[in-house]
């Protein structure tokens, strides 16, 4: 007899990682962004950087973050430019308006993070954070929808 789905913990960690994705994208939702999209501005949020190394920050294929690179350019969020020391890379920074939206990201973020996790103590947040860590799973092996 198979065991229930309370007792299997890849159904369980999947349930409630849609239930929580669900909730964080809703949260999202303030500045009209995908998941990707507001991870790229967080990361862009200390100073500009180069393209490649953003690519491999967020472990990402560099095809994968033009496209996304292109959807904040669009929105006015960030912007590229050529290093004038090497016109071969491009620099990337986020503008007056993709801090903004980040502010409002991370209000709406902290927000969902406090009704998800808010039954949990500091130490067992950290602890969910370290054994989330240590899930074999790499997203080169899997077809991930990255919306």
């Amino acid at each position: 007899m198979a065991a229930p789905p309370t007792d299997r913990l890849g159904f369980l960690l999947s349930f409630r990682g849609e239930l929580t994705g669900a909730r964080i994208r809703a949260a999202l939702g303030v500045a009209g962004l995908h998941p990707r999209n507001a991870m790229t501005l967080m990361q862009l949020a200390p100073g500009a950087t180069s393209q490649r190394e953003l690519a491999i920050v967020m472990g990402l294929d560099p095809s994968q973050l033009v496209a996304i690179l292109n959807e904040l350019e669009a929105s006015g969020l960030a912007e590229r430019r050529r290093d004038p020391a090497d016109r071969r890379r491009h620099i990337v920074e986020i503008t007056a308006a993709g801090t903004t939206a980040l502010e409002r990201i991370d209000e709406a973020v902290s927000e969902a993070e406090r009704e998800l996790f808010g039954d949990l103590t500091e130490a067992e947040k950290t602890l969910l954070r370290d054994l989330l860590d240590r899930i074999a799973v790499d997203p080169a092996d899997h077809d991930c929808d990255p919306e």
